[in-house]
């Protein structure tokens, strides 16, 4: 699977025009405000670009961010220093990682737990984030649902066309995992460079996510729609999980 890499280069161009990572961030800050949670550390897992680890991470005496691309990183890294906050990245996968302090929040936002493929990575996931959290810390995550990764993507293709990004994105059901194959064309002067990325996704249930973050020692203490405090639908798209560190 080829991902993340020279995405990176126009990722924020196309990912603001559909998340609202103000909402995203106001949702959490909720979260620990309700909970009466430490503001002190926070941890980012997959954290991209730094754009939610950069508005989540003002509110923090110290900032940590992981990601397994180095050219996400990179960007995060800008970002992040533009801002002034105290950080550290770390190159690593979110399924076996560790650092070396623990955090009073931890955040996996937009899918990224749904590119887990193996139960037993997830479980080992799931336990990563426990260790690394303080006690009573908690953990907010989404995934995509599986009606939208079965209903809207689908066996489907889209288009993105704009002045300089043009690109193909085909979808392929097979197995309770979605591939995706995106094609893009890139303008570079007067030409337009190709380059293609491999994604796959896996379809999870509530339920199972429910009973492996229980075994792993977490109280889920709520279950919602699209970071509002909505309740999940049967067309909910994105499902957001709120867990405590037992």
């Amino acid at each position: 699977m080829i991902c993340y890499n020279r995405l990176a280069e126009i990722y924020d161009q196309l990912i603001y025009e559909d998340i609202d990572y103000n909402n995203i961030g106001n949702f959490i800050m909720n979260q620990m405000e309700q909970l009466d949670i430490n503001k002190k550390k926070y941890l980012d897992l997959a954290c991209g670009t730094g754009n939610l680890t950069a508005s989540i991470g003002e509110n923090f005496n110290s900032v940590y961010g992981l990601d397994l691309s180095q050219d996400m990183l990179c960007k995060a890294e800008d970002k992040l220093r533009d801002n002034k906050l105290n950080h550290k990245l770390f190159c690593m996968d979110i399924t076996d990682f560790y650092i070396n302090d623990k955090v009073d929040l931890v955040t996996s936002c937009l899918d990224s737990t749904n590119y887990i493929i193996e139960e037993k990575k997830l479980i080992n996931y799931f336990k990563c984030v426990y260790n690394v959290l303080n006690e009573k810390g908690i953990f907010v995550f989404d995934i995509n649902s599986e009606y939208k990764l079965k209903e809207i993507l689908g066996n489907n293709t889209y288009t993105y066309d704009e002045e300089d990004v043009f690109y193909v994105w085909e979808n392929e059901i097979e197995n309770e995992c979605i591939n995706m194959y995106l094609t893009f064309f890139i303008k570079n002067g007067q030409v337009y460079e190709r380059f293609d990325e491999e994604h796959l996704e896996r379809i999870y249930s509530v339920n199972m996510m429910e009973s492996i973050l229980k075994s792993c020692g977490f109280d889920i203490i709520k279950i919602r729609d699209n970071y509002s405090e909505n309740k999940v639908t049967e067309t909910t798209e994105r499902i957001v999980f709120v867990v405590k560190k037992r």
